[in-house]
């Protein structure tokens, strides 16, 4: 697993730790199954806190990026079928939403649009 730190960057290190991870999950760079290195190890690999790996391995837990197994540690999961199931239950509890607040179709995917170009704006 290779990471790198851009310390000029306006990204925060938790999140260029989880981006990278996770654009390897996803990749198959680091297939499912992959055993990650401990926080304190990757921590003391990349120079950060303790604290800072955890909080993007708690993220990436929270994703269904990873999966931790106890004193086992910390595995890829199989990311491609979780996040387009998760992706499509967000998407199904907004169309709802919006439905019950009366937007109209055109409306409800505008605010889509607007907020996809948001979260995938280049940093």
């Amino acid at each position: 697993m290779e990471i790198t730190l851009d310390p000029d960057s306006q990204v925060p290190p938790f999140e260029q730790v989880r981006e990278q991870i996770a654009e390897q999950a996803r990749t198959g760079v680091l297939p499912v199954g992959t055993k990650l290195p401990t926080v304190r190890a990757l921590a003391a690999e990349l120079g950060l806190a303790v604290n800072t790996v955890a909080r993007s391995y708690r993220e990436l837990e929270a994703d269904s990026v990873v999966e931790t197994r106890g004193r086992n540690g910390t595995f890829v999961a199989a990311v491609g079928d979780t996040a387009r199931r998760e992706a499509a239950a967000a998407a199904g509890e907004y169309a709802r939403r919006a439905a019950r607040l009366g937007l109209g179709h055109d409306e409800a995917l505008a605010a889509v649009v607007i907020a996809l170009d948001a979260a995938y704006e280049p940093r």
